[in-house]
């Protein structure tokens, strides 16, 4: 696999998880996701409102997990790799 190499990718996997997570959650608006890159990773952090956290994360973290599949897919096609995380 490659390394996080440019930042259309970055956006475009951002905004991949953005569009899903508010599919998903009763405040769209307050949807954030944060992108970071640590040893050729990236990495990003979902943020939503405090109600919407289960919608993220769903029934023994099925949902989080499919959404981490996504993002995985979409980072593949681009030879990079990918991790999701729901935080606080």
């Amino acid at each position: 696999m490659g390394t996080v190499g440019q930042d259309g990718d970055e956006a475009r996997l951002k905004r991949l998880v953005e569009a899903f997570a508010r599919a998903l959650v009763d405040e769209p608006e307050r949807v954030s996701v944060e992108a970071w890159t640590e040893g050729g990773e990236l990495h990003l952090d979902l943020s939503v409102a405090g109600d919407d956290r289960g919608k993220v994360i769903g029934r023994r973290g099925r949902t989080a997990d499919a959404l981490r599949t996504l993002l995985e897919a979409a980072a593949r096609r681009s030879g990079t790799l990918a991790d999701l995380e729901v935080v606080e």
